[in-house]
């Protein structure tokens, strides 16, 4: 094999395979931001039940909907197979602490992701759009639910009756999977890059 082709293929597999790794939130387009710390898809609107309540009853004028309501909303987004994913989910929390805590997944994004300040306010909403400085809703079954506010980065129950914003995860990434022709096209480029290189020089 020349040593031009080893060149070549070395260059392919660092432009395919390296990526950043200091980032943590990553915008995938199309309105998803993957969070590469706990490899999950946030909706980019933190609030899309206010324009999109995906024909479910219940949701006000606000978006804010009870618990009941939310779950109702999920299942509805996921039989629209929104973006085209059909698992979309309300977040998860941990349910064993109270206050102000970055335990879960909101509480993650909350202090860990946008860098936020114990107790408040909210002054980082990152990549996210129409995120509210109130509570959300979590995925935390029982007599009780879970809601995490994102004015103060504090978790609380909450009886499910009561109304709170609903904000869409998925797990996994987002970011489309590139076809095994894409690399050989990427490789053809290059190889004939080098030959005309080579062709000029002679």
């Amino acid at each position: 094999m020349s040593k031009t082709l080893i060149a070549v293929m070395a260059m392919v597999s660092m432009f395919w395979f390296t990526s950043p790794t200091h980032a943590t939130l990553l915008y995938r387009g199309g309105g998803l931001i993957y969070d590469d710390d706990l490899n999950i898809t946030w909706l980019q609107n933190a609030n899309l039940a206010a324009t999109n309540t995906f024909r479910v009853m219940g949701i006000l004028a606000g978006g804010k909907m009870s618990w009941f309501t939310a779950g109702n909303w999920i299942t509805a987004m996921n039989t629209a197979n929104y973006l085209g994913f059909s698992n979309w989910r309300l977040p998860t929390t941990p349910g064993t602490t109270f206050g102000i805590t970055s335990e879960g997944e909101m509480g993650h994004l909350y202090y860990t992701e946008l860098g936020n300040p114990a107790g408040g306010p909210l002054t980082n909403v990152g990549p996210f759009t129409n995120l509210r400085p109130n509570y959300y809703w979590s995925g935390a079954d029982g007599a009780w639910s879970f809601g995490y506010s994102f004015g103060f980065g504090v978790q609380v129950g909450a009886s499910k009756d009561r109304d709170f914003y609903a904000w869409a995860v998925r797990p996994g990434d987002s970011a489309p999977v590139p076809e095994p022709t894409t690399m050989f096209l990427i490789g053809s480029g290059l190889l004939g890059l080098a030959g005309l290189r080579k062709k000029f020089k002679k």
